[in-house]
């Protein structure tokens, strides 16, 4: 059995039900549960489409992410998360690097990074390396000016961990940008790489080892080990080509507003909802949320 759930950006909420309707009745499925009206709905089918894919273009022309997924273990026991376009909305080392004055080179550099066009490591290096000299300060500064949450991702956090799931940020970016983040979202843990600092200023470069599209595996590996479950009991979340280990290897892997390069790879692909669409394919109902 499948579950097939569609759903569309919150603050428009069109999802037309003839539209829901329709494709229940050409795939035979069955009864309609609205989980958010004119937002988020989900039906059962017992077999997987052939047209899913062609069926999921034309949806995304207007505005509707569709996603077809195993009915069993949908509410996962793991929350793993990435964090810069992601759980926020920006790239933490471009907001720096702005304040650096090589904003619009080291921007160029993360964006190929993420594409996959570039090593991640070595694209980390010389993008940090560029930061050297900044004032440390200007790290708080950038927290407090520049960085925006992703909406939806404080009750992603919370409605998973009141029922019982653990949350873990993982993140090619900085300890200095993560330990906030996850403080503010309510997760249990934080990984990322530290930038190295002398006399208030950045030197311009990082801890090794770097974490990152390894790290970000081993992290899964590992912290499932510790709570004694599996990979398929996981929700991993990212947009990066960094991301794709875990996104891979989760029950459940999301490439959340995604380069295309990592869509290319994933089943589940958000385009247009934002993170409350992660419990949407969980099964939760708005009302369930937990703000």
């Amino acid at each position: 059995m499948f579950i097939v759930t569609l759903l569309t950006t919150p603050t428009e909420s069109t999802l037309d039900g003839a539209l829901v309707d329709s494709l229940r009745n050409a795939w035979g499925g069955g009864d309609i549960k609205w989980l958010a009206i004119d937002e988020a709905a989900e039906f059962p089918i017992a077999n997987m489409p052939d047209n899913q894919w062609d069926v999921w273009t034309d949806l995304q022309n207007g505005c509707v992410d569709l996603v077809i997924q195993s009915a069993e273990n949908r509410r996962k026991k793991m929350l793993l998360a990435d964090m810069d376009s992601t759980m926020i909305r920006q790239e933490c080392i471009d907001e720096l690097a702005a304040e650096a004055g090589v904003g619009d080179h080291v921007a160029g550099i993360t964006a190929r990074a993420m594409n996959g066009e570039l090593d991640f490591e070595e694209a980390l290096i010389e993008r940090v390396g560029l930061l050297k000299d900044l004032p440390e300060a200007m790290i708080n500064q950038v927290l407090n000016q520049r960085i925006t949450y992703m909406p939806g991702g404080h009750e992603l956090v919370a409605t998973m961990k009141a029922n019982g799931a653990y949350a873990a940020l993982v993140s090619g970016g900085f300890t200095a940008f993560t330990t906030r983040v996850a403080a503010t979202l309510g997760f249990d843990e934080n990984r990322a790489n530290t930038l190295l600092a002398a006399n208030g200023k950045l030197t311009g470069d990082v801890t090794r080892p770097i974490l990152g599209k390894a790290a970000k595996v081993l992290a899964l590996e590992e912290i499932t080990t510790r709570l004694n479950i599996t990979p398929a009991d996981v929700l991993a979340v990212g947009d990066g080509a960094n991301d794709l280990g875990m996104l891979t290897s989760a029950g459940t892997g999301v490439a959340l507003h995604a380069k295309p390069s990592v869509q290319e790879q994933c089943d589940i692909r958000i385009n247009h909802g934002d993170l409350s669409a992660l419990l949407f394919l969980q099964g939760y109902g708005r009302d369930e949320f937990v703000s």
